[in-house]
């Protein structure tokens, strides 16, 4: 058997991950700024966890679940989402008592589902996400959101559009899913088996069906907005207004109802715009789950939050043909030249990178001129040369990489002196 990775996996190389270290490191430090903590939830969850948290009349759970026993017989299932295992954790480790609420969250997380792989959709997926736990306001909704367009904002995207929608509340979903189920009923036999099993279950999904997405039932399915109650209308205008004093630019989309069940009051897709990006557009996701803490077993506790998938982003980068600034050069290649040196060009490698210099030597034992290309190649900004001539003389020869211009200096010089040069061509 060829050893190759599983299909719907990728390798990402160091050329790829310097790209998402850069990424990662802005979006913590824009969390940062709205004062979110990072939490880190295991890879997999009881699979009880995602039956009741995400519903199982949802595509993640009805085919896309990675999901087995262990040796312990228990239902184990990795991670397909990220939303659910937060509020376990925040139910567990009772961080609904601390005093500083509401709880805001972030996380980096691995997430599994089993789909056909495509672009910007893979089986091992990338997600950043926030959630926002104990607080119904609607500004903290106009938050969440705000973080997200700022995301895009200082990654300099700009054919991107924010879609909103309100899902109402228990009383405003009970009256809309009997009118759901009074329109989809004559149409059954024209629609597909998923949807007639989630017609009496949660005909609300029959909304986010792929396959039956252009049927006409579909297009004059009634609006969850002709359904709301003045308490949900009055919310979801307060989100509005907030959005509005934040000049953030929206869309209200009636038919946006998210692919979870936990979702109710605000849902939101942020969505790509750009030329040639590919059929699925969707960048972020996400909206209110009050109600998500009972059915674990927590408190009453509303929420918000959003899952943004990393390898989407990248693909919207692309799309607008923006280049991340990323800087990745040496800060001083090691020439070492014959065995007598090596002892001495160890320890002084050692030495330098003890003072904070990114530094790497040749370890295979080739000529003076193929080391050079190799530190032109990864673009070393010096070269530290050292032969027995120098061993001898206890000295050392720096070559700036730019300039070609080189000095010898003596070998107890050498911190001080790369720290005068580096400190000049950083200015």
């Amino acid at each position: 058997m060829k050893m190759i990775a599983p299909r719907g996996t990728v390798d990402l190389l160091p050329e790829q991950t310097a790209k998402w270290q850069y990424i990662e490191n802005m979006l913590r430090d824009i969390s940062k700024q709205y004062n979110y903590g990072e939490i880190r939830t295991p890879l997999f969850e009881h699979t009880e966890v995602f039956q009741r948290g995400v519903g199982d009349t949802t595509d993640i759970v009805q085919k896309e679940m990675y999901t087995f026993n262990d040796r312990g017989g228990r239902s184990i299932t990795l991670r397909p989402e990220g939303t659910a295992p937060v509020v376990r954790s925040f139910i567990e480790n009772k961080l609904y008592g601390s005093p500083n609420q509401p709880t805001k969250l972030f996380y980096f997380a691995e997430m599994f589902r089993y789909e056909r792989p495509q672009q910007g959709r893979m089986r091992q997926l990338h997600q950043y996400g926030i959630e926002v736990l104990g607080s119904d306001d609607p500004s903290v909704d106009a938050e969440v959101i705000d973080l997200a367009m700022t995301i895009y904002k200082r990654l300099g995207l700009q054919k991107i559009k924010l879609i909103i929608n309100s899902l109402g509340d228990d009383e405003s979903r009970k009256i809309h899913r009997q009118a759901l189920i009074e329109h989809f009923t004559p149409h059954m036999d024209e629609l597909c088996p998923n949807c007639n099993k989630r017609l009496m279950k949660n005909p609300l999904r029959i909304l986010d069906c792929k396959e039956d997405m252009n049927h006409q039932a579909m297009k004059t399915a009634p609006s969850v907005l002709d359904y709301l109650n003045d308490a949900s209308k009055q919310y979801f205008e307060q989100v509005k207004a907030y959005l509005d004093t934040l000049s953030i630019p929206y869309v209200v989309d009636p038919t946006l109802v998210r692919g979870l069940d936990y979702y109710n009051h605000t849902a939101f897709e942020i969505m790509s715009e750009a030329e040639g990006f590919g059929a699925i557009t969707t960048l972020l996701g996400g909206g209110r789950y009050n109600g998500l803490a009972e059915q674990l077993g927590g408190p009453t506790t509303p929420g918000i939050g959003f899952g943004m998938g990393l390898e989407r982003l990248f693909l919207a980068l692309e799309a607008e043909n923006i280049t991340l600034p990323i800087t990745d050069e040496l800060d001083i290649y090691f020439v070492a030249l014959g065995e007598a040196v090596q002892q001495q060009a160890v320890k002084l490698v050692h030495k330098l990178r003890d003072h904070g210099f990114k530094v790497d030597k040749d370890y295979l034992g080739r000529k003076m001129k193929a080391q050079l290309k190799t530190a032109d190649r990864i673009k070393a900004k010096y070269v530290a040369i050292l032969g027995e001539d120098e061993l001898n003389k206890n000295s050392i020869i720096i070559r700036s990489m730019d300039t070609r211009e080189q000095i010898e200096v003596p070998t107890e010089d050498l911190i001080s002196t790369m720290e005068m040069k580096l400190w000049r061509s950083s200015k």
